[in-house]
């Protein structure tokens, strides 16, 4: 940790911050449950669950436990040790930790009924003074540790622990948008802690503290690279930088967290000098296989590939008069003898839309693109479909293209880096709206098909799925910019593991362990989390029309600002009404790619869910909404109600000063000001937009202009 990184140290060290119990005479007493910690296996990710336990416990108790003599060589320099090295180990009250294999004490204290703990999962048991963390291999080992610690940092009664658990998902999988230069797409939070100036560059020390906040929430994979893989990123596949990649691979390989590049379809010309890069050709194809076997030598364990490709002018097959599956099949047999994945994106369609052109619909687009070809993939292929079918807007339907593929792995993708939500200068808690996805009923194969059934392919049965999500960390001491922003990849790593959890639950969890057991400090956060996306919501674009910001950074209104552009990101309102007809009666027909009685929801004009109805309707102003309130009333009330609340949570934040470690306080209380100052601007340019058009005023008279 630097200079710097110390100064802002809470912010730093998020929700392992491992606080100080309030109570010191009750910590001491807690802490002689744990006087001692031991393990018999020798391996480094059990290691790392020794000294996390150690230094958790450390704080929060004020006494670390003593590392035993069994765990000499599994705790290297980490922690203190025994003066007397057998006198530890059994010997009063005490944790174990390891794998069955290893740790022959571990199978007594469990035996046979953690068979179905798979992979990645683990037992707790605390009796007759010993508590017990068990798995059948260390990252369960590790996920236990950290378990344990969330417990006892969140004050839940450890003494008689019985759990078991396991991932609900295969792939719980972070994308950062990093480029090598330095920069990150859609980041918020400083620059990289990956790359600078053309070259990978990183502080080990920030890159092991990065790994150790995902593994405590259960991520095991990242790509380390843009999407949008550039001319040097195209590179990482080679030599020239495979080394410092192998690097990286070690160090959240500790933590059971598996390294993926994403590549440039364009490879093998742009770096290998061939002619094409067509799928079918077998140069292109041994090019590939040629650079999968560099970098298994270099990265035993290496993940694969996510690929962005025929999207956003990125190459891909169909240059080559080739599909989707063509192209990811080709990567994914260079992959398969090393176990390695394809994760290709299906954020495709047409970004070069005619405004004019009523007919052509990006929200239909991966839908058309992918669903025909439903079984065409390779096992170790694995689709990465968004969580809706535009863009990570703040509202929009969960896409239609979950649960409809019943021969293809899939993982849904969601965005925790706020593009489209208040780029970490707002405050916009996003586990709920992960949440209604999540619990979105698909119909797939009746009434039990949420799309958390899908995409762990219980739905379908299929062996792969998952999430994934943009990550929002950069260099900033805090990793978020915004502190409260951490709740977010917090959040995400959370329900990618247990996707049953609530919002509410998973808030709690992550301001506990930040901020501490200060129940005053702790349950005001909890609220301004849950109540701020429906605040932001309130004051941006209304009833899931979407977007309305301003173009290329998206940051701020400008409600035409895409209207007449190539994106088809359009809204279409005049005069009489907003919204996009998406029924199959007389609009795009995009209503009627959902399953059951979801098409027939939202193809009716009546049954449509308000919260969608300027998403899949045009619609008057002087509709009444199910609230009663006309659509240019509900426009008005709600952006002054969203302007008036965004100034109450700067209000909320300061009556928590010297509650809070003071750089949080500060910074936080920064952002929230600003937040309340642009919601004002968010307010006045919508109402007065529909004013202009509708020329219906507010029936309470508030100021338009």
């Amino acid at each position: 940790m630097n200079e710097q990184q110390q100064e802002g140290q809470a912010g730093y060290r998020a929700w392992l911050a491992y606080h100080p119990r309030m109570d010191s005479a009750a910590s001491k007493e807690e802490s002689l449950r744990y006087a001692w910690i031991a393990s018999d296996d020798r391996d480094d990710t059990v290691r790392a669950a020794i000294t996390e336990i150690v230094e958790g416990i450390g704080t929060m108790y004020g006494a670390a436990p003593r590392i035993s003599a069994t765990a000499t060589d599994a705790a290297g320099e980490n922690g203190p040790r025994d003066s007397e090295p057998n006198a530890a180990y059994g010997a009063g009250p005490g944790i174990l930790v390891g794998t069955f294999a290893a740790n022959e004490r571990l199978r007594d204290i469990f035996g046979v009924e953690v068979a179905e703990l798979g992979r990645e999962g683990f037992a707790i048991r605390a009796k007759d003074g010993v508590t017990a963390i068990g798995a059948h291999t260390p990252v369960g080992a590790l996920y236990g540790a950290f378990h344990l610690l969330r417990l006892l940092a969140t004050g839940i009664d450890e003494s008689e622990l019985e759990i078991v658990e396991r991932p609900a998902n295969k792939l719980r999988m972070i994308n950062q948008w990093d480029n090598i230069d330095g920069s990150i797409e859609r980041g918020y939070a400083g620059s990289s802690i990956f790359y600078k100036d053309d070259e990978i560059d990183f502080d080990p020390a920030r890159i092991r503290d990065y790994a150790r906040l995902l593994a405590s929430t259960g991520i095991n994979a990242i790509a380390i690279n843009n999407v949008n893989a550039h001319r040097l990123e195209s590179r990482f596949v080679t030599g020239d930088y495979l080394p410092r990649i192998a690097e990286l691979a070690a160090i959240f390989r500790v933590y059971g967290i598996r390294l993926l590049l994403s590549i440039n379809f364009a490879a093998p010309i742009e770096v290998g000098g061939l002619p094409t890069a067509d799928p079918l050709d077998a140069d292109v194809k041994r090019w590939w296989r040629e650079r999968a076997a560099d970098i298994y030598a270099a990265i035993p364990d290496f993940g694969g590939f996510l690929v962005k490709a025929d999207s956003e002018n990125r190459p891909g097959p169909f240059t080559y008069g080739r599909g989707h599956a063509e192209g990811a099949n080709m990567l994914a047999e260079a992959l398969e003898a090393h176990g390695g994945l394809v994760v290709w994106r299906c954020f495709v369609y047409n970004c070069k839309q005619d405004w004019r052109d009523r007919k052509t619909d990006r929200a239909r687009a991966a839908y058309d693109h992918f669903l025909p070809l439903d079984g065409a993939f390779r096992d170790n292929v694995v689709l990465q479909i968004k969580n809706g079918p535009m863009d990570f807007q703040v509202r929009e339907p969960v896409s239609p293209l979950l649960g409809a593929m019943e021969r293809t792995n899939q993982v849904v993708e969601f965005q925790i880096t706020q593009e489209y939500t208040g780029q970490q200068r707002h405050l916009c808690y996003l586990v709920p709206q992960w949440k209604t996805v999540l619990d979105f009923e698909t119909r797939a194969l009746g009434e039990a098909s949420p799309v958390k059934r899908v995409v762990d392919g219980s739905v379908h049965g299929r062996a792969l799925g998952g999430f994934a999500a943009v990550s929002n960390i950069g260099a900033d001491t805090n990793w978020t910019g915004h502190p409260l922003a951490q709740s977010n990849l917090y959040g995400y790593g959370r329900l990618a593991w247990n996707p049953e959890l609530s919002a509410e639950a998973i808030a709690e969890e992550w301001a506990l362990q930040t901020f501490g057991s200060n129940r005053q400090v702790a349950d005001a956060v909890v609220d301004m989390l849950m109540d701020s996306l429906d605040i932001y919501e309130s004051y941006t674009a209304p009833l899931g029309v979407g977007w309305m910001v301003n173009p290329n950074h998206h940051y701020g209104p400008n409600v035409d600002g895409y209207e007449y552009d190539k994106w088809g990101t359009y809204h279409f309102a005049d005069r009489d009404g907003v919204g996009v007809d998406r029924t199959v009666l007389s609009g795009t027909g995009y209503a009627g790619q959902y399953m059951g009685a979801n098409a027939g929801t939202y193809e009716s004009f009546a049954e449509c869910p308000d919260e969608l109805l300027l998403f899949f309707h045009h619609v008057p102003y002087g509709h009444r909404l199910k609230s009663g309130l006309t659509v240019i009333q509900h426009i008005y009330d709600t952006h002054f109600d969203g302007a008036l609340r965004a100034a109450g949570l700067a209000e909320r934040w300061a009556s928590l000063e010297g509650l809070v470690p003071a750089d949080d306080y500060d910074e936080a209380l920064a952002r929230f000001r600003e937040q309340a100052e642009h919601a004002k601007e968010w307010r006045d340019r919508i109402n007065t937009y529909f004013y202009r058009k509708s020329g219906v005023p507010d029936e309470r008279g508030r100021t338009i202009y």
